[in-house]
């Protein structure tokens, strides 16, 4: 069963995601496009009107309450449901726009409006595109302003078959690119080991009982980047053409500094086989030192830059302190 195309706006309250929203959704109505739209609620709300039928049932005890008439049809259920729950009851639509769930591993568009002071609610690296009225110097991500509705509506829909999918039962779907053409992509991904100076001489002495730290936990950085599919549902297998991963000692923090470079000439990219190998080596480190240290803090796992597929190239402006 085909999957539908989902598409998340990620924004703190007083934004404005709800007003963007209904303008985009106006947009792709008269493009012709069937949607629907899934929010998550953080207080309680109600729909049912006190004294109505489906009210009383619900007072009754009723666990669901469903009214149909010739033009619509609403349901009623006393329960929370998780987000897979919800987009299993949508069908017969193009895309489903979704506002909130911004821990859901969902494609989002992210929204900050400076008079709201409040920023993204992440890094923009987590964004397919950004809407925002900020000054925000040189992005490698379509940037849109709040009334460049026309310009976002014909954004998502050349991009659909890039957002998450869900198939009609809920189920998350492996997004198909077989109709992509392969393109040479990088990513480099970065971590930070934290460590005792205790700790840091033993790593640097090579003292440790396990043996060679840095060694052990490039070459688990590697294996981890090969495993990645394995590990990250709807991860593609991608036939990666190299893997440089190196540890490095700073001394000045007191920590292992982990990079992780991974190329592929293919039809997505690889950040996540790069993530994945500097997560996997800053496990090892941990791994080979927590004998002798309990409060080892792995830190500052990070996307530092990507290049090539559709959203064009990525370099974080600033790394972390």
């Amino acid at each position: 069963m085909e999957g539908i195309p989902v598409l998340a706006f990620a924004a703190y309250s007083g934004t404005g995601k709800t007003t963007l929203l209904e303008k985009v959704i106006r947009t792709l109505k008269r493009r012709g496009m069937r949607v629907a739209v899934i929010k998550h609620d953080g207080h309680d709300f109600t729909i049912d009107r006190e004294g109505k039928d489906s009210w009383r049932f619900t007072q009754a005890g009723a666990d669901i309450s469903i009214i149909s008439s010739a033009a619509k049809t609403a349901l009623v259920e006393q329960r929370p449901l998780s987000f897979a729950q919800a987009a299993a009851m949508v069908h017969d639509v193009d895309l489903i726009l979704v506002e909130g769930y911004k821990q859901e591993p969902l494609t989002q568009i992210g929204i900050f409006r400076k008079a709201s002071g409040k920023g993204f609610t992440a890094d923009i690296s987590r964004y397919a595109a950004v809407v925002t009225d900020a000054d925000m110097g040189d992005v490698n991500i379509p940037r849109f302003g709040f009334e460049d509705i026309e310009e976002l509506t014909e954004f998502i829909m050349n991009h659909m078959d890039d957002f998450t999918h869900f198939n009609e039962q809920g189920r998350a779907k492996m997004v198909d690119v077989g109709e992509k053409g392969p393109t040479h992509r990088t990513a480099v991904a970065g971590a930070r080991v934290f460590v005792s100076r205790e700790t840091f001489a033993l790593i640097r002495s090579g003292g440790m009982k396990k043996g060679d730290v840095l060694t052990v936990a490039q070459i688990a950085g590697v294996m981890g980047a090969k495993r990645t599919p394995e590990l990250i549902p709807m991860c593609h297998p991608v036939q990666v053409n190299g893997i440089d991963l190196t540890l490095s000692l700073d001394e000045a923090r007191c920590c292992v500094d982990i990079r992780a470079a991974v190329s592929c000439d293919g039809r997505t990219g690889v950040e996540m086989e790069a993530l994945t190998a500097a997560s996997t080596a800053a496990l090892t480190v941990y791994d080979m030192c927590k004998a002798v240290q309990k409060d080892i803090v792995i830190s500052d796992i990070r996307l530092l830059e990507k290049t090539g597929g559709v959203h064009g190239d990525f370099r974080r402006g600033e790394d972390l302190l």
